[in-house]
């Protein structure tokens, strides 16, 4: 990461880390939804003992997904007591307002960088607004309120997210971590303060950065929140790694983060991940709901294959797909994508032309639209992708 090597996407288990197996599970349901980092808690002695447990769980179904480990408080002596932990985690996150304050905090972080090297070990240092480093805001409040031209209250939040990254990443330096293996993130979840601080925080040094609006909410809220934050940054150049971090409906699937964060970096051109999906709105010509029900299916039909495909069929992820529900763009965004169909409006004659690069292929009829357009596209697949 970082450098010219594309924008990774993150994301983070919910389940019990103690609980292998269903944490096995969800890392599963993460890495073949595209995430291509996952973090798990590790906040006690159970869940740090079971860390190389769901690493070889994990071996066992094929995947080798980088796991980042999520420490607070306490893991200096997690990492300490566990080496099998530490050894089989991909990354160490630190928040250095939650590793202790004075001597306790230097001694605990250094202890924990010094893991870090030993195992050849990335680490991020993860500032975050809710739980800031309280010995530093009060010095650097008492110097700003001694200035000749004090910061305003945000703006001196704003210098201390970025100052407790940037000494942070000095200590660590000091220690023996080579600036290579440092990523800093600084969360907050206001999305101009976000803006501002990774700005602020881009424009002072050159480590990996890690995006995220923290605490992002729930539902539209959520993904609204994030992507306009994330893609104002993404495209000044900032950012190496982002995480979506929405909180899920009760009984949502946990990767829907990891399905939106990819949306976002493809949507804004930076990466491809999965055929896109062009569907019209509707409006009064399309009294049916037959496109609509056809690109929902279509499109859970694309990502259901995209573990296969991304395997068997490389460059698949950058096709086009339209559904188009009536003749008025119907025929010419079809004619745009690798493959289109418009389905009649209100109206219009009952059947259905397909497009294939351009050119007309075939008019679909009959009470099976979905099953024969599913057929063109594994056939356009099977021709223009050729197994690797």
């Amino acid at each position: 990461m970082g450098g010219a090597a594309p924008v990774v996407v993150q994301s983070m288990t919910n389940t019990d880390t103690a609980d292998v197996a269903a944490t096995v599970e969800q890392v599963v349901q993460l890495a073949q939804a595209g995430s291509e980092l996952v973090r798990l808690t590790v906040n006690n002695e159970a869940a740090a003992a079971a860390i190389p447990l769901i690493r070889e769980g994990l071996a066992r179904q094929g995947l080798d997904v980088p796991l980042i480990g999520d420490f607070h408080f306490n893991g200096h002596r997690l990492l300490a007591d566990h080496p099998a932990c530490a050894e089989a985690l991909a990354k160490y996150r630190i928040n250095p307002g939650n590793v202790g304050s004075g001597d306790s905090k230097d001694s605990r972080f250094a202890s924990m960088i010094e893991t870090a090297c030993r195992y050849h070990k990335p680490v991020r240092i993860g500032v975050n607004w809710g739980s800031l480093d309280q010995t530093l805001v009060a010095k650097m409040m008492d110097e700003n309120a001694r200035a000749s031209e004090p910061l305003d209250a945000e703006e001196m939040i704003h210098e201390i997210m970025v100052t407790s990254a940037l000494e942070s990443a000095r200590r660590a330096q000091e220690l023996g971590m080579a600036a290579d293996k440092i990523v800093l993130s600084c969360k907050m979840s206001g999305v101009q303060d976000l803006i501002a601080v990774y700005r602020r925080l881009a424009q002072r040094c050159d480590y990996a950065l890690h995006l995220g609006l923290t605490e992002a909410g729930m539902g539209s809220k959520g993904i609204v929140a994030s992507s306009a934050a994330l893609a104002v940054l993404l495209q000044e150049g900032i950012g190496d790694t982002i995480r979506i971090s929405l909180t899920p409906e009760p009984g949502g699937a946990r990767t829907q983060e990891v399905v939106v964060a990819q949306e976002l970096l493809q949507s804004m051109g930076l990466r491809a991940f999965t055929p896109m999906v062009v569907a019209c709105p509707g409006c009064g010509r399309t009294t049916s709901t037959l496109f609509q029900q056809l690109a929902g299916e279509i499109q859970s039909y694309l990502r259901q294959q995209m573990p296969l495909w991304r395997q068997s069929h490389p460059g698949v992820e950058k096709m086009s797909v339209a559904v188009m529900g009536c003749v008025v763009n119907g025929p010419g965004e079809s004619k745009h994508a690798n493959i289109g169909i418009s389905l009649p409006g209100t109206g219009e004659n009952p059947s259905a032309p397909v497009y294939v690069d351009g050119e007309k292929h075939s008019t679909l009829k009959g009470e099976d639209i979905a099953g024969q357009f599913k057929q063109i596209l594994n056939e356009y697949v099977e021709q223009r992708y050729p197994a690797g």
